[in-house]
């Protein structure tokens, strides 16, 4: 295999622990092939006096071994293709919220220009032996902008987030096109196996593709590989983050503050496919059906802030706000608080720390592509003592995690009962549980997730 080149809407330095497992494995191979990362520089480029926005600066900067080529947005063109097409469109429809996607034209128009753009910045700096390998919905039509341009390299795609149902994509005004752009590449990597059927049926009905077999489809006079390539975490590389100053500091810190509670945990960012309400009635439910647990369970939900100026994110922090302090004050007591909620990101040194004194956790979204919350959990606990993991059916990650409690996030009465299941479960049943569970992601983990995309892609025909 020659020089990876890995292209994603953003990128971090592989060289820095705290950029996450993910920019560290994939830093692996950019640094054992000498490779490339290229991406959108974080900088906005205000238009000019004369009202002409400033286009795509190309950046250039050696990380290692690592080459590292990030461009410059315009204000329209960022408003319209990250907030708009990407974030108002594309994740919402992705995540099964039509009623929360906004089909503005001009947003489609925004999209396609700024991945021509970055095929137009990136195209020279190509060599005739890479394989590209593209990231995540905001960048699905550059292999079709490549192409166009000539571009004869192996290219491979990896969707992070979910891929909805064929009716669920067929609302999206220019959905031929779009799906149509994921034939120019020569694999197409998807989370789960759910997703792959979801693709399948679609180009099938929609496109009246040929299924070759082997997970290989023929339509628009282009074949593709897709596939189930469920990504993992860094297992080795969490679970030194449990032995650092800050994560034994936090879970020491808990442990002593909380030591007549139970405490469940929710880590999540403050999104509407999160399901954090539906979790948060969950919870209680559980103290209105089962008493025991007043003065017993307290609830620890982080929700870090997240694309704040979009409407949406307005309304559900502001429903999550209500509905805390309405079950405090309800149920609380002078030392007793039963849910924490804080609307603040943690640092991620000391997040394996609160993932081990939780002796419940809460991973229940709408829709998830994956879920990488669920794994890190499992890392963190004492195999001796382990918590147990709540987890929707919903998630990608539930395909695996199949010793999980599995709730459907929408029953609420079902998840508080499950809830109550995990607070009671016996030391043997939690042992047994969380075993397997580490076994499957140690044996899927980040690491195996990127070989096996890329030896896939590599014995891809093209």
């Amino acid at each position: 295999m020659g020089r990876v080149v890995v292209v994603s809407n953003r990128l971090a330095d592989p060289r820095k622990p705290a950029a996450g497992g993910l920019a560290v494995a994939l830093g692996e191979t950019l640094n054992a092939t000498g490779g490339l990362w290229f991406g959108w520089s974080g900088k906005i480029v205000e238009a000019s006096e004369g009202g002409t926005p400033g286009e795509g600066e190309l950046h250039l900067q050696q990380a290692g071994n690592v080459k590292l080529a990030t461009v410059d947005l315009s204000r329209d063109d960022h408003d319209s293709y990250y907030l708009g097409y990407s974030n108002r469109v594309l994740w919402p429809v992705f995540h099964y919220r039509l009623d929360l996607a906004d089909f503005n034209t001009s947003h489609l128009a925004g999209y396609r220009r700024v991945n021509q753009l970055f095929a137009r910045k990136l195209m020279p700096l190509l060599r005739s032996d890479d394989v590209i390998w593209v990231h995540d919905y905001h960048l699905i039509p550059l292999a079709a902008e490549l192409r166009a341009m000539g571009c004869a390299n192996r290219i491979g795609f990896f969707l992070h987030i979910p891929l909805p149902p064929p009716l669920m994509l067929a609302a999206l005004p220019g959905h031929e096109w779009l799906i149509r752009a994921l034939f120019a590449y020569d694999l197409v990597g998807l989370q789960s196996e759910a997703d792959t059927m979801h693709f399948a049926r679609y180009v099938q009905a929609e496109a009246g593709a040929e299924e070759l077999g082997n997970d290989h489809y023929r339509a628009f006079n282009r074949t593709v590989r897709v596939s189930a390539f469920p990504i993992g975490i860094d297992v080795d590389e969490f679970s030194r983050l449990a032995e650092g100053k800050e994560a034994r500091e936090t879970y020491e810190t808990m442990r002593e503050q909380y030591s007549r509670r139970r405490l469940l945990i929710g880590i999540d960012r403050l999104d509407y496919s999160k399901g954090l309400p539906q979790r948060i009635r969950a919870f209680q439910e559980l103290l209105a059906s089962y008493p025991e647990n007043h003065r017993s369970a307290t609830l620890i939900q982080i929700a870090s802030p997240t694309r704040e100026s979009v409407d949406a994110y307005a309304d559900i922090r502001h429903e999550l706000e209500h509905l805390c302090g309405q079950i405090n004050g309800d149920y609380g007591e002078l030392d007793w608080m039963p849910v924490r909620y804080i609307h603040r990101t943690v640092a991620r040194k000391r997040l394996p720390g609160l993932c081990r004194v939780g002796r419940v956790a809460l991973v229940t979204p709408l829709r998830d592509g994956m879920n990488l919350v669920a794994k890190e959990y499992i890392a963190a606990q004492d195999p001796a003592d382990p918590g147990v993991l709540v987890l929707s059916r919903f998630a990608g990650a539930a395909e695996q995690l199949r010793e999980a409690l599995l709730v459907n996030p929408y029953d609420v009465q079902g998840t508080a009962q499950a809830i109550q299941q995990a607070l009671q479960m016996p030391l043997e049943e939690r042992q047994a549980r969380h075993s397997k569970l580490l076994e499957r992601i140690r044996l899927h983990d980040v690491h195996w997730w990127r070989r096996a995309f890329l030896d896939a892609l590599a014995q891809t025909p093209t």
